[in-house]
């Protein structure tokens, strides 16, 4: 199927902004209340408050495609971790210990790490090399 590989710049972007969007709400959840959950006002001094600073700081980077690479692969890293310290000493399984969202994200982001930004991203804007 090679009807869609003129647009893979795009699609990279196109994957990129919904993954950081979808992050980012991880994010607005704890520090800023939107929208409103069972997270909401979580203490910054815990360890899913450091978590929601990296999905808040990290998730608006990615959706604008500013320092792509770097923070793709922090990103990913995060989610390692948090697959394997909440959900995997649950079950080996994603689908049984709730890790499948970890899980995914750390290989999405990883992929983003390894392909840039794409066409639509400030780091293409600003010339940065693979961006």
């Amino acid at each position: 199927m090679t009807f869609l590989k003129p647009f893979s710049d795009h699609l990279l972007s196109a994957l990129r902004v919904m993954a950081g969007l979808l992050f980012l709400q991880h994010g607005t959840t704890k520090y800023l209340h939107f929208p409103a959950s069972k997270m909401s006002g979580i203490d910054p001094m815990t360890m899913g408050g450091a978590a929601g600073m990296i999905e808040l700081v990290g998730g608006a980077l990615i959706v604008a495609g500013l320092f792509t690479r770097p923070v793709a692969f922090v990103l990913s890293g995060t989610m390692a971790v948090a697959y394997f310290y909440a959900h995997f000493p649950r079950g080996f399984f994603p689908i049984l210990n709730g890790g499948e969202l970890s899980a995914l994200y750390c290989f999405v982001f990883l992929y983003i790490a390894a392909a840039g930004g794409g066409a639509l991203s400030l780091d293409r804007m600003r010339g940065a090399k693979g961006g």
